[in-house]
């Protein structure tokens, strides 16, 4: 009796969260909580307006740029400084416009996120370390440029090394992070970043700042970023914190507001993308909750069938689509210089993507199933394995890569078995496609482990290359 009253009090507990985390209630707290976004940003016209992937990138229709700082590198002890996610184009950004605003959002129980608590402030501070680090390395001939305070070791005048963090983050975990300061610094001096480009377009140390919609700001006294001594990377939580459901009515509609309402989408928004949303938010909103299901399914459809009829990946979407997670933003300065090698897509191989004379391909699982006689040989990266044409058993693997939500090190680990195939199949001369489920995610990043590998700046292939220059 004890076991079913408490499995009814589940299923209760259950069917009313269900009822809150409706369509329209996550849609309707994104559009609430995208007009305080839009307060902010005005405030700072001039800054560059920037998503935190993914959540971020609901709660705005314009967004100059994006960046991926994760919050479970900034969970308690658990605190990191990821070399493979460096953001560097958004501190460049930042110099270049004097600073920027990130936009990130976190569901109920907190004012920010752990990414904007921590994993941002530690990648500011980390960078500014080895700015300084580079500028004490070349103005050792002028000692009036360089004036080391004997504790820190950091310029205390003219360039700020230290750690920022918000007040709520106590000082023992403070001082936990500190003390790794110093290692992370050296793993990101030996990454090969280019910090000399960092420092030449930086002029003041980068800063965090953060904002929520229980800041107080006084619009008559906003202080002009110029005049600042520091780059400030302003950090807007977009969602109200109040620790209960809110039940808004309008004049309407009733609704339950949903803090972060943004995040995990594959669980909400039924195949709705934030550009989907913004092109049609107006729609949405007035039409009223009754109604906004299918008129989300409408969309979604019709612009499924949009990009089908123009050889772009569309695949069906489900009503409860399996777990799944974007690739992190590959910095660009970590990448060769492959500026010359265009894309391409034939009309008879629609949905195929040549990357210039490299015989590499890219595609989805789907269009590979269908079209692998164009090809001469296939790497599949999606999880299931796919039907294909050829019979020689080197022109085929499958290395079921699953995402980082579900195993952080599957695409780590296959990597090498990818670029040997690569290796083996291009030294032949055949022509490479890779896939994976979309088309868009884990068959990117192999074939950039590729390229990288097996191929110069100019787009050659390293073996033809070398044997021309020895032939």
């Amino acid at each position: 009796m004890e076991n079913e009253t408490k499995l009814s009090i589940y299923r209760a507990a259950r069917t009313i969260k269900r009822k809150d985390n409706t369509l329209y209630n996550a849609l309707r707290s994104i559009y609430e909580d995208s007009i305080f976004v839009g307060e902010i940003s005005q405030l700072w016209p001039q800054l560059p307006l920037v998503a935190n992937l993914r959540c971020g990138l609901w709660y705005n229709p314009k967004f100059h740029s994006t960046c991926y700082f994760k919050s479970t590198d900034g969970h308690t002890n658990n605190w990191s400084f990821n070399t493979s996610r460096l953001n560097f184009h958004i501190a460049l950004l930042a110099g270049q416009k004097g600073g920027c605003i990130i936009v990130d959002s976190t569901r109920r129980g907190k004012r920010f996120p752990d990414s904007m608590s921590k994993t941002i402030p530690i990648w500011t501070c980390v960078l500014n370390r080895s700015i300084f680090n580079y500028l004490n390395t070349f103005s050792n001939a002028d000692a009036s440029l360089v004036k080391q305070d004997s504790n820190t070791g950091c310029n205390s005048h003219d360039w700020d090394c230290s750690l920022h963090l918000p007040l709520w983050v106590s000082e023992t975990e403070k001082a936990a992070i500190e003390d790794r300061l110093e290692g992370w610094t050296k793993d990101l001096e030996t990454s090969g970043a280019d910090i000399a480009i960092l420092a030449s377009c930086l002029k003041k140390p980068l800063r965090p700042l953060w904002i929520s919609q229980k800041t107080v700001i006084w619009i008559n006294e906003v202080p002009d970023y110029d005049s600042w001594d520091f780059t400030p990377i302003i950090l807007v939580s977009a969602s109200s914190t109040s620790g209960v459901t809110q039940h808004r009515t309008t004049s309407e509609f009733s609704w339950n507001y949903i803090p972060g309402a943004g995040d995990d989408e594959e669980s909400w928004a039924r195949g709705l993308s934030p550009n989907l949303f913004w092109n049609h938010a107006y729609d949405l909103i007035s039409t009223g909750p009754d109604v906004c299901n299918q008129k989300v399914a409408d969309i979604v459809e019709k612009d499924r069938v949009y990009r089908a009829r123009r050889g772009q990946d569309a695949p069906q979407i489900t009503i409860k689509p399996s777990i799944s997670e974007s690739s992190p933003c590959l910095d660009p300065l970590l990448c060769s210089d492959l500026s010359n090698i265009t894309i391409s897509s034939s009309d008879e191989e629609r949905g195929i993507f040549w990357l210039g004379s490299t015989n590499l391909a890219l595609g989805s699982s789907q269009i590979a199933a269908e079209c692998s006689s164009n090809v001469d040989c296939v790497l599949n990266c999606d999880q299931w394995p796919i039907s294909v044409h050829h019979q020689e058993a080197e022109a085929y693997l499958h290395l079921p890569i699953v995402s980082s939500k579900m195993d952080r090190f599957s695409l780590f680990n296959n990597l090498s078995s990818a670029v040997n195939f690569a290796k083996s199949n291009l030294t032949k001369g055949r022509t490479l496609l890779i896939c994976c489920h979309d088309g868009e995610d884990i068959s990117v990043c192999v074939c950039l482990a590729i390229l990288i590998s097996l191929f110069n700046d100019e787009g050659l292939f390293l073996a033809s290359f070398l044997c021309g220059l020895l032939g």
